[in-house]
């Protein structure tokens, strides 16, 4: 069968939109396929510094004939509504077929299409596709002439992410001839931009690959990946040294060479001083080398590694040295900041906060440290961390955002904060605090690892919450600008992870409380919301879904979580979570199941008498009237549970909380075995229908078993 072999030629496509390009150009190519018919054996898409390319195999020499029938409207419907459908057919009215059904006599449209041959529907499909790619950022380049043919115009300016140079475009071995953008297809490309000469005439794929490798390009962007991770662990091997590990260098690195060549270079002693986040960040950011280091140690080595693009004749010796020439630059900048940063105390920076805003609506830097200082000494008290410590490193904590290496790599804030109050003298858990109230930035980074730092992330992230939902910037489906579910998530894993007993309701207050405190919602900004309970109540949601991804990992249902949520009044994870705990382990056993099906056509019973009295059933039985030994003995059961489950909540021993309800099983088992519920007696009923009701309140004291599935 056929195979498709596609490459867009351009100038250089930016490292980080390499990947995905190849992913929406496979994706785009194969939706157009798949609507037109056109099935195929396999796919390949890959992308380099200059070129997309995609390759299929086993494509149809041509689309399969498609027969459709469309039913119409009814035969002695209004004209109109059959002009529609001729006009949606594309038939005239002589062409359609009548079926008699059971509604009458209706028309039927017979479509009949003939395949085309493949070779002449892919034009299409690859223009499509190719104006399609949804570039993060585009640029018009070229004459204004058009896209092409038909749909995409004949005046708009050319926009992609680079100017294409060439498209190569083969059939089964043939040249497809198409144009667009001004450009035909062939089946010509291009190697290495210095290491060959001329031009590469190709079919298919198979010589494409090798003829491309024998020009000094390796097309597939993995190759290239471990061509790079083996060539610099070879030359850090080569110098008793070892690579620092760097996945995202390493992705970049291979989108910007097509012919890895990996070197050392030398970093100039007098910057060794300099600490080695500095130094590794200006390489990594301003000139993609790599960091190695000493294997005993673990410290930063004073070399380096680079991936060069070219073969030198003199083994890379100019390459280097231009390297170190550029790379000196780089670092006397760097350790000019990190000199002049020392000069002035951490603390006395704190006031320039005042210059920078944190939102428009929300104050500036300084502003939102004051409450972080507030809030942080609060939750330090909650948890049994020092207080005053907790407060002074809140108070520094924004403080290195003033500082030149920060302003130079921003990305290592919170760090440098940790060096400079280390250097000004400050207790060193305050000092460690700075840096890791930022923590954790992700799903797998470590929470910190003090109780200080841990009340100083929990006030940032607190503070960050309630501001931006008190002025209605809350996440929505398509985006979170702020951070803020990552913010609310590290909050849950450190909650989780040390057990800390704190209330959500209460923290969350506390931090709207600093917010009014400053006219920052009294005056200066309009919230949506009218109450500290309405605020209160969507951020308790939110951490709600949350926590569910929290807890997802460790095997949770999500359906438990709102079952216990739906209270109302549980907002401490960590109780939270061991009622969840306890209630997950006890709907595994046999009288968990039972009794959960139980409640639930008790609770459809209910709901359908509640729906037609218009009145809910409150369970206040009199024994009087129980009448059968069945329902006697549920309201024994009943009366009994109720008066040990509520104690053993108290206690937080959900462990006998399971147990009394698992005491339930056999009297609501004999119940809907020997009762009937709507007795004929309308005293009966009504006692018997608030004996389930207070089977429901019952369970209810544990979680709202109305929200759990099965």
């Amino acid at each position: 069968m056929p195979d498709l072999l596609l490459e867009l030629f351009s100038e250089e496509i930016p490292a980080r939109m390499q990947a995905g390009a190849a992913k929406d150009l496979e994706r785009l190519v194969v939706g157009a396929l798949t609507d037109r018919g056109l099935l195929f054996d396999g796919i390949k898409a890959f992308a380099g510094p200059r070129r997309l390319t995609l390759a299929i195999s086993g494509l149809p020499a041509k689309q399969g004939d498609v027969r459709e029938e469309l039913k119409g409207p009814k035969v002695d419907a209004p004209p109109a509504a059959i002009e529609g459908f001729l006009k949606k057919t594309g038939l005239s009215k002589d062409q359609l077929k009548v079926e008699t059904t059971p509604k009458g006599d209706v028309y039927i449209g017979v479509i009949e299409r003939k395949g085309r041959e493949t070779r002449d529907v892919l034009p299409e499909v690859i223009r499509q596709a190719m104006w399609k790619l949804p570039w993060p950022k585009s640029m018009r380049w070229g004459p204004t002439f058009g896209f092409g043919e038909g749909a995409y115009g004949v005046t708009t300016p050319v926009k992609w992410v680079r100017p294409l140079r060439s498209i190569l475009c083969t059939f089964d071995g043939e040249v497809l001839d198409f144009m667009t953008a001004g450009i035909r297809a062939s089946n010509i490309t291009h190697g290495h931009r210095f290491l060959s000469v001329g031009a590469l005439t190709v079919r298919r794929f198979e010589d494409y690959e090798v003829s491309l490798k024998a020009a000094r390009v390796i097309l597939d962007a993995e190759d290239r990946k471990a061509i790079i991770l083996d060539g610099v662990k070879s030359e850090a091997f080569v110098h008793g040294l070892e690579m620092i590990p760097d996945e995202g260098l390493l992705n970049e690195v291979a989108g910007l060479v097509e012919w890895p060549v990996v070197l050392t270079g030398t970093i100039p002693n007098e910057f060794m001083d300099v600490p080695a986040e500095i130094l590794q960040t200006s390489m990594r950011t301003h000139q993609k080398y790599f960091s190695l280091s000493h294997p005993e140690s673990g410290k930063l080595a004073n070399r380096f590694a680079l991936v060069a693009n070219m073969i030198a004749e003199d083994a890379g010796k100019q390459i280097v040295a231009g390297n170190e020439r550029v790379l000196r630059a780089r670092l006397s900048d760097a350790k000019f900041f990190w000199d002049e940063d020392r000069k002035i105390k951490l603390a006395d920076r704190v006031d320039a906060l005042k210059g920078i805003f944190f939102h428009a609506k929300l104050g500036t830097q300084y502003e939102r440290v004051k409450r972080i200082e507030v809030l942080s000494g609060y939750v330090a008290g909650k948890i049994d961390a020092d207080v005053a410590n907790a407060k002074r490193a809140a108070f520094l904590s924004k403080a290195d955002l003033t500082t030149g290496v920060v302003g130079e790599f921003p990305e290592l804030q919170g760090l440098m904060g940790d060096y400079y109050a280390s250097h000004d003298g400050e207790v060193a858990e305050v000092a460690e605090a700075i840096q890791e109230h930022y923590m954790p930035k992700g799903v797998d980074d470590l929470v910190p690892a003090s109780k200080i730092s841990c009340a100083v992330a929990i006030a940032d992230k607190i503070d960050s919450l309630v501001g931006f939902f008190a002025i209605d910037e809350k996440p929505t489906g398509s985006g979170d600008p702020y951070a803020l579910r990552r913010a609310a998530l590290g909050f849950v894993r450190i909650v989780l992870q040390y057990n800390f007993r704190i209330n959500l309701a209460d923290v969350i207050r506390q931090a709207f409380l600093a917010l009014q405190s400053e006219r920052l919602l009294l005056g200066r900004t309009e919230g949506s919301f009218s109450s500290i309970e309405d605020l209160t109540k969507s951020l308790v949601s939110f951490f709600a879904e949350r926590l569910k991804v929290a807890l997802k990992k460790m095997g949770a249902r999500h359906d438990l979580i709102d079952a216990v949520f739906a209270l109302g009044h549980e907002d401490d994870l960590v109780r939270l979570v061991a009622r969840v705990e306890a209630l997950q382990a006890f709907l595994k056993t046999d009288d968990g199941t039972n009794l959960l099906a139980g409640y639930k056509r008790a609770a459809n019973i209910l709901k359908a008498e509640e729906k037609k009295e218009g009145a809910p059933y409150i369970g206040e039985v009199v024994p009087d009237l129980l009448d059968a030994a069945a329902e006697k003995s549920l309201f024994a059961a009943l009366s009994e549970a109720k008066a040990g489950i509520a104690p053993a909540l108290e206690k937080e021993d959900f462990a006998a909380a399971m147990r009394q309800m698992a005491a339930l099983r056999g009297p609501v088992d004999l119940f809907f075995d020997g009762v009937k519920v709507n007795d004929e007696n309308p005293k009966l009923r009504e006692n018997r229908l608030n004996l389930l009701a207070s089977l429901r309140a019952a369970l209810h004291q544990v979680a709202d078993f109305s929200k759990i599935e099965g």
